[in-house]
């Protein structure tokens, strides 16, 4: 394959590369923050209380969207509407379900590293911020979420590696990302380079994660 041939290729994939660039960032922005509040509803006793119905239904959230296939929960997304309250939904809906359907999904891994990183704070801590007069949410914010934040940045990292090969699951929903484009050029040209280049992309861009993440990680050193 020619030199001309290949950029020809890597021109063809750019609008798929812009596609699973959105569909990454737009799931980042909602998983993390409404895993954080799961989080809360599954600890049940942060700022709310003990109300065990909220901590049952987080429990049930959880469970179902880390127990089923994200295939199944991005079908359920789209189809739901109509399925469920005889609904159409416009083409442009399309796009939105495939963002609902993996927000959804990943906030539920995220609460769990959330949890895991709240619970590994010191009992102590929280006593001695009660001492000085901090209230829950103080002593949340003030001392445990930076410690947490260090603590979950390798497990994170791994969550957001793998949303990154994730974002091929919109073919489902007949969305044009970049692997679904190249498995389209493929076809159409009867080779498997656009396949490698995909595959190249995705390589870089976790390598961009890792190294970003690792950065983080290293500037939150002083929480030792």
């Amino acid at each position: 394959m020619t030199t001309a041939e290949l950029m020809s290729i890597v021109q063809q994939l750019a609008s798929g590369m812009s596609a699973s660039l959105l569909i990454f960032v737009l799931t980042l922005l909602f998983s993390m923050p409404l895993g954080l509040i799961v989080a809360f509803g599954r600890m049940s006793k942060w700022g709310i209380g003990k109300f065990k119905p909220l901590q049952l239904l987080a429990k049930i959230y959880i469970s179902v969207l880390r127990g089923t296939p994200l295939m199944l929960q991005l079908l359920v997304v789209y189809f739901g509407p109509y399925y469920v309250f005889g609904i159409s939904m416009p083409r442009t809906y399309r796009f939105v379900a495939v963002v609902l359907g993996f927000s959804i999904n990943y906030a539920a891994y995220f609460a769990e590293i959330y949890r895991s990183g709240i619970e590994s704070i010191p009992v102590g801590q929280y006593e001695a911020a009660s001492v000085l007069g901090y209230s829950k949410s103080q002593t949340f914010f003030k001392i445990v979420f930076p410690q947490m934040i260090k603590r979950i940045i390798p497990p994170v990292t791994n969550e957001t590696i793998t949303l990154v090969k994730d974002t091929a699951m919109a073919f489902v929903l007949n969305y044009t990302e970049m692997f679904t484009l190249a498995k389209q050029i493929a076809a159409a040209q009867t080779t498997i380079v656009p396949l490698f280049v995909a595959g190249l992309f995705y390589f870089i861009f976790n390598g961009i994660v890792a190294i970003v993440m690792e950065k983080v990680e290293k500037r939150l050193d002083y929480y030792r």
